[in-house]
């Protein structure tokens, strides 16, 4: 069946201007709307949308060029599937009701062939709690037990049809227009959509049947959690009225300082102070880890501010790709009181070409002497 011309099926001229066009279009789609042809709806449906297919070609400069050149074959595609009758009447409104609205209002579009609000699940809203883990928590991962407050649905509760909407989900608003008596559909604002009240409210609850009640819920943290980052536990927020769905619980981390490590990442750092003569003559020291203590060596001669890395020693990767380090900063600690003899060692050192030579060159009573001073 070969299409109508749009400029026919609108009843416009070739020249007529977009504002004409959309005039056109909606006097047409008020005229035919299935609302208003009840008696012969299904005819009524049909013309209605073959002005919508017109008025979306027509209504797009770069359509509307094509189709004045070249006709149908020119737009083939850019209308709906199925042209006229294979238009969706929902879509016709989400994509056209603007045009209704500046003079009936926002209901007008869909005469009741808009989306519409049914009876439906809802969820209960999210909690959020904060839990303190130690470095050590986070290095090995652990498994705590926090305390949530959450509403629950009270023991005992009944539930019935919603008296507003008799247990449909939706109120149906008739507005008196100058066209007639238009139809319109929203979600229930006492039943939340879901077409049930509670019938018997136990003591303590609210007025959807929920109480507030203490829980004990197992959390388990994984290794290598980073600072501020959330875990989820389905089902675990609060309950939802009219047995929908609860929502979650959502476990924000926060991390304890530690006494002597410090955290980057997945790496740690620790300042190590060592004396003067340790710096000079090298020595082995403790230092301390996540899981106990480690010995390194601090090798002759050690500037102050140099970082030693001990491998492997860090915390794990969340994601289990190994571990980090442990930095060791190194700061020697340079005494404010020393005695007369430490004095005279020192000047006499300073007066000598290099101060301090490279330990090799020295011998090994100078070597003595200086720990004994400082031990």
């Amino acid at each position: 069946m070969m299409k109508k011309d749009y400029y026919e099926v609108l009843g416009v001229s070739r020249n007529a201007s977009s504002e004409e066009i959309k005039r056109a279009y909606r006097k047409l789609a008020i005229k035919y709307h299935p609302d208003k042809n009840l008696d012969n709806k299904k005819e009524a449906e049909e013309k209605f949308k073959e002005a919508a297919e017109a008025y979306e070609i027509l209504s797009d400069s770069e359509k509307r060029q094509r189709y004045d050149k070249f006709g149908h074959s020119g737009v083939r595609g850019s209308s709906s599937p199925g042209g006229a009758s294979g238009m969706n009447m929902e879509d016709i409104f989400t994509n056209f009701g603007d045009i209704f609205s500046d003079a009936f209002g926002e209901g007008f579009s869909s005469f009741g062939f808009g989306r519409t609000t049914r009876s439906r699940t809802i969820k209960g809203s999210d909690l959020r709690i904060r839990v303190k883990l130690s470095l050590e928590e986070i290095a090995n991962g652990t498994e705590k037990k926090v305390k949530v407050k959450r509403l629950k649905v009270a023991k005992g509760i009944k539930f019935k049809d919603c008296s507003s909407c008799n247990g449909s989900g939706q109120i149906t608003h008739i507005t008196n227009t100058i066209l007639g008596r238009m139809q319109t559909t929203s979600q229930c604002d006492v039943c939340y959509g879901t077409g049930k009240n509670v019938e018997n409210i136990p003591y303590g609850a609210n007025k959807d049947g929920l109480i507030k009640e203490e829980e004990l819920v197992q959390v388990k943290i994984p290794s290598g959690i980073t600072k501020g980052m959330q875990l989820k536990i389905s089902g675990k927020g609060n309950e939802a009225p009219f047995g929908g769905i609860p929502g979650d619980l959502i476990i924000i981390t926060e991390e304890i300082p530690h006494e002597k490590l410090k955290r980057e990442g997945n790496n740690l750092h620790y300042d190590l102070y060592i004396s003067f003569p340790d710096a000079i003559l090298g020595a082995v020291k403790e230092v301390p880890t996540i899981n106990g203590k480690a010995r390194i060596k601090i090798d002759p001669g050690t500037q102050s501010g140099k970082t030693l890395r001990l491998k492997n020693k860090g915390l794990p990767n969340v994601n289990g790709y190994g571990n980090g380090s442990l930095l060791i900063h190194v700061n020697v600690w340079t005494p404010k009181k020393i005695n007369e003899e430490q004095r005279k060692f020192f000047e006499k050192m300073r007066k000598d070409e290099n101060f301090f030579p490279h330990p090799g060159n020295f011998e090994k009573s100078f070597f003595d002497r200086v720990r004994e001073m400082f031990s």
